[in-house]
């Protein structure tokens, strides 16, 4: 990952969010030196660009309430790389700092040398986080589809009348023959049986009937 990241630096789209300042200007040059593609917005706006790859946001603490409303975290939405710029180390800068989600600090003066170091492993970590994020929505599905095929299972084996091992027989084979995850073919039970289960019983043992004896004539 490491060569990846080194490699991907060159082309990077980087918004600059920082006061139109000598500094701010530097930032934009150093980018453009790397490689990256620079787009510049102050004051903070109300969210990232939705082509940034990576936010480079000046921590001023007159700007605190909009830059806590611009990387709050919205379900659903991938922030780029955050990386702070901050001038000062002192209590209320840091909590700033913590909440924006930021993966790395440069400091000011800004130097050449500490951006691109800067850069280089707040990438690093923001694609870990992606890659980590990724691997436990994968585990969360399979957990879900487990769960679905145990479910079906159950409602085959009340249903059917049937044991453990041959409603996961027939669950299998049915999968098989309509070409669909076992699954999707557990998701289709378990609606059809809390649509049709209470008229029809599908997740419930079936019930014996008794047959009435006519009675009979005394002798």
């Amino acid at each position: 990952m490491a060569i990846e990241v080194l490699r991907d630096l060159r082309g990077l789209r980087v918004q600059v969010i920082h006061p139109p300042d000598a500094e701010g200007q530097g930032l934009v040059e150093q980018f453009h030196r790397i490689g990256c593609l620079t787009e510049t917005q102050w004051p903070v706006p109300d969210d990232f660009s939705p082509t940034a790859d990576v936010a480079v946001l000046a921590i001023e603490y007159e700007a605190r309430d909009q830059i806590r409303k611009l990387t709050k975290h919205r379900g659903g939405q991938i922030q780029p790389t955050i990386i702070a710029i901050v001038g000062y180390e002192d209590p209320s800068t840091l909590q700033i700092v913590l909440e924006s989600g930021a993966l790395a600090i440069v400091e000011r003066p800004i130097r050449p040398f500490g951006l691109l170091s800067n850069l280089t492993v707040a990438r690093s970590l923001w694609l870990q986080r992606m890659e980590a994020e990724k691997r436990a929505r994968k585990l969360e599905r399979r957990l879900s589809g487990m769960q679905q095929v145990q479910k079906a299972k159950s409602i085959l084996m009340n249903s059917q009348g049937i044991t453990e091992d041959e409603a996961y027989g027939m669950l299998r084979k049915q999968a098989m023959a309509k070409r669909m995850a076992m699954e999707d073919l557990a998701a289709a039970i378990i609606n059809a049986n809390d649509v049709l289960g209470g008229v029809n019983g599908l997740d419930k043992p079936a019930r014996s009937k008794t047959r009435l004896r006519p009675a009979e004539d005394d002798a």
